[in-house]
């Protein structure tokens, strides 16, 4: 068995009281003309404009991120097959993901000026659930009908990928249910222990996963997985965030995350979004998740930058934000 590598999470945490994730990849993208109505989502740019992944991740660090999050989201040797992109091509695509994290990564870090008052930004591999494969809006139900086994199966191709790409950890996240949990933490423990991830279920109200059961039982089955170094919710109406922050607190001695959508809501019949976002309101609630015990905050769907450098503003004001 490989011994376990340091806690990249634990290291930052031991010097700053928030670790600020970055927001929204593919509303970024779609503000620069890409077309994501596609079952790829934003794993379509990996193929078709790189470039633009790069530049997103350049510009979540500028604006104060501590963790570049890949596109690999939504990116599955089955996703790809279906495309017409054999194995050893999709495995091609998802390390390209890990790669413009690190080079993006690397050159912000290069510049002197950028290194004020904040920590060496991480790269977190992306895992999108089981559902997110089906691209049928499965992972905010759960409920696929498949067993642990079957789910370790699913995920371990990709997450071997993912590691030996270059990644700091693992982003598992958006994941609805309890026995996709247990499937990705038995994975981690049995067969890449050296590796280290946070996983980040969806929730459906302020005490219940997408699938229904309690987050305070989910977060408090992998509290003795040594590879998950943060546990919490993402993808998830802010609303829900305060009681659901609550209910892990008292469940887990991990890190919490928490990562949440905008605040707008979307229309599934129509396709579009309604409401509007407003970074300082963000950043208002965010500072309330971390008096309420979150360490790891950031945004998930339809937050930016400007998200970001609000939460920045705040937690930490040393680094010029």
């Amino acid at each position: 068995m490989t011994s376990p590598t340091t806690d990249p999470v634990a290291a930052i945490l031991a010097d700053y009281p928030v670790l600020i994730l970055d927001g929204a990849l593919a509303t970024e993208l779609q503000q620069r003309g890409c077309d994501l109505n596609d079952p790829l989502w934003s794993a379509r740019v990996l193929i078709e404009e790189p470039e633009l992944i790069r530049q997103v991740h350049e510009d979540y660090f500028a604006a104060g991120a501590d963790v570049a999050t890949t596109a690999s989201y939504q990116a599955t040797f089955e996703g790809f097959a279906r495309r017409g992109y054999d194995a050893e091509a999709a495995a091609a695509l998802m390390r390209r993901a890990v790669t413009l994290a690190v080079e993006a990564r690397d050159a912000f870090w290069s510049d002197p000026a950028h290194r004020q008052g904040r920590p060496k930004p991480l790269v977190a591999a992306s895992v999108g659930p089981y559902g997110a494969m089906l691209a049928d809006g499965s992972e905010y139900r759960g409920d696929y009908g498949l067993g642990e086994q079957q789910l370790m199966d699913f995920h371990r191709p990709r997450l071997k990928v993912l590691l030996e790409a270059g990644a700091d950890l693992l982003a598992c996240e958006t994941i609805p249910c309890q026995v996709e949990a247990r499937a990705l933490a038995r994975l981690l423990a049995e067969e890449f222990p050296s590796a280290r991830a946070w996983i980040s279920f969806s929730c459906k109200d302020g005490e219940h996963t997408c699938q229904g059961e309690k987050l305070a039982d989910a977060v408090a089955e992998l509290n003795e997985v040594e590879q998950a170094v943060a546990v919490g919710v993402n993808c998830t109406a802010p609303e829900f965030i305060p009681a659901l922050v609550a209910a892990a607190h008292g469940a887990t001695t991990k890190p919490l995350l928490v990562y949440p959508n905008s605040g707008e809501h979307y229309d599934p019949e129509h396709k579009c979004w309604h409401g509007h976002a407003d970074a300082n309101r963000f950043a208002e609630a965010a500072r309330g998740w971390h008096q309420a015990g979150a360490r790891l905050i950031g945004g998930c769907c339809r937050t930016t930058p400007q998200d970001i450098r609000a939460v920045a503003e705040w937690a930490r004001p040393a680094a010029g934000h």
